[in-house]
């Protein structure tokens, strides 16, 4: 039977302290039913009552019901010289509707000495009465011992007895923390095995890392490798400073590659959405070369590559990306060889030739040349085949299009495009202003073509990204216009290059709203 690791996510805390981190209560609520979908077993949600946007949110999970969460309070062990039952602050946690409480107190004894002016045997004591007063207020306590890897290697025997305080007094378990982040894989598995050996399987030993030293997923798998056997971390490793240890990383390691049971398979098959669907509340782009959730996480773009994934996905995969969710992606540039074509073609359901996919990988290699990138602009790779094997229709046929911009002597400045097009015979001259020229060309060209394809009118432009390609020759350089489009479904990337800004602009919009059309993307 495989051993089951308890997961703890502290996002919802923890992991707001990180720079640019802001949910509201009712969006923390989400992300909460989200980890319970994905199958966390405790969700750190706060302080109760720490301020009105934390006194919301235990108002609202008081009558939320989670199908595998629990919800945990978190507090401080007891300030010094007040008793416990005294504590306003441990009060509030006994009054949550929380059924379990993680306590942080002190380890190291520089802090001691430095921060909270307490001595040695006043800090276990705090520890001591803290853990048994919320036991017997009938909640279950986990205690974070702060620092614990740095009071450790200072002095270890202090460290053990902080652990054995809270074990002695009824904590469930007890979190080795390295705040700092500071430690390496073989520190960990040291003093994890040494606390394991102090404590004697009297009570669940947990590991909660920072990223510091860029080391928070590898310290909390070899936490686990020594007898750990609940892991705390944040969704996509959020947190103050660089960050907690990702949890989604931690995840599958510890289930894909050394086979502890974390989650069921189809809720480990959530973990890309999880991680994604928090992103996007955060208003965060997903990051893409995040390992196992990142869109390039099983992104192949060398010839050798694809032709080896083709043949055997474990050639050059680790995992199979369904496992967690994910999805290969074969990434055409001028790295890739025939098998890039074919497999991309096959996927959108195009009947492409060895012969005719050599046409296009040449073609592609010569307009990457030119300064074309087509890794993100999906859409205009999937026009480039079309056309090779003669399923594309031209969206229009262009006569011209003209953009004015004029400011004023008030420094206002208005944008106005003209378009003549030809579409299915009948000639179209429109005029739009707009806010900047792809805004005014876009309201333009829109207008005479929804006459013909309404469903356009529903295609947005949700990115827009301009990059010089050639610096050094300043304003007369080549320019990169990637633009993303969306159904409200699918998204889509096009890709346009001149050293024009708006020609370049106008090829990508174009290209965008042809890809509207596809069978791969229209409604």
């Amino acid at each position: 039977m495989k051993t089951k690791i308890q997961l703890y996510d502290a996002t919802l805390r923890d992991g707001m302290q990180g720079e640019g981190m802001s949910l509201s209560a009712e969006e923390k609520l989400r992300v909460a039913h989200a980890l319970d979908e994905l199958g966390v077993e405790l969700i750190e949600a706060g302080f109760p009552a720490s301020n009105p946007k934390e006194r919301e949110l235990f108002e609202l999970l008081a009558s939320e019901s989670f199908a595998n969460a629990e919800i945990a309070a978190f507090g401080m062990t007891r300030r010094r010289d007040v008793s416990a039952s005294a504590d306003p602050a441990l009060a509030l946690l006994a009054e949550s509707v929380a059924p379990v409480c993680t306590i942080v107190g002190k380890t190291w004894t520089l802090h001691l000495e430095k921060l909270v002016k307490v001595d040695r045997a006043e800090n276990l004591r705090m520890i001591a009465d803290s853990v048994e007063f919320l036991q017997t207020q009938g909640k279950r306590v986990i205690y974070d011992a702060e620092h614990f890897f740095d009071g450790w290697r200072a002095e270890p025997d202090y460290a053990i007895a902080c652990l054995r305080a809270a074990a002695e007094s009824g904590a469930e378990t007890v979190v080795l923390c390295d705040t700092n982040g500071s430690s390496l894989p073989s520190q960990i598995a040291a003093a994890t095995s040494a606390a394991e050996a102090a404590l004697d399987g009297h009570v669940r030993v947990g590991i909660h890392c920072h990223n510091d030293a860029e080391c928070g997923v590898a310290n909390s798998i070899a936490a686990v490798e020594v007898g750990a056997r609940h892991v705390q971390g944040t969704v996509n490793g959020y947190g103050e400073r660089t960050g907690n240890a990702n949890l989604m990383s931690i995840i599958a390691n510890l289930q894909l590659k050394l086979g502890y049971h974390c989650l069921e398979d189809d809720q480990l098959a959530r973990l890309t959405q999880t991680a994604h669907f928090v992103d996007e509340l955060l208003n965060f782009t997903p990051d893409p070369n995040q390992p196992y959730v990142g869109r390039n996480a099983f992104a192949h773009k060398g010839g050798m590559h694809v032709a080896g994934v083709s043949a055997d996905a474990t050639t050059f995969e680790h995992v199979d990306p369904a496992l967690v969710g994910n999805e290969r992606a074969l990434l055409v540039s001028e790295l890739a060889g025939r098998a890039s074509m074919l497999e991309k073609a096959a996927a959108l359901g195009l009947d492409l030739d060895e012969e005719a996919a050599t046409r296009v990988l040449d073609r592609v290699k010569t307009l990457e040349h030119e300064g074309y990138q087509f890794e993100a602009a999906d859409g205009s790779l999937e026009l480039l085949l079309r056309r090779e094997t003669g399923d594309r229709e031209p969206l229009f046929e262009l006569e011209s299009w003209r953009v004015v911009v004029e400011m004023e002597g008030d420094g206002q400045v208005s944008t106005e495009a003209t378009i003549q097009i030809a579409i299915q015979g009948k000639r179209y001259e429109r005029t739009a202003s707009g806010n900047g020229p792809v805004n005014a060309l876009d309201a333009a060209l829109r207008s005479a073509i929804v006459e013909v394809h309404p469903h356009l009118r529903d295609i947005e432009l949700v990115n827009f990204k301009v990059r010089i390609l050639d610096e050094a020759k300043g304003t007369d350089a080549v320019t990169r216009v990637l633009i993303d489009a969306s159904d409200g479904n699918q998204v889509w990337g096009t890709i346009g290059v001149s050293e024009n800004l708006i020609a370049a602009s106008w090829e990508a919009l174009v290209d965008s709203l042809e890809c509207g059309m596809l069978p791969t993307h229209a409604a």
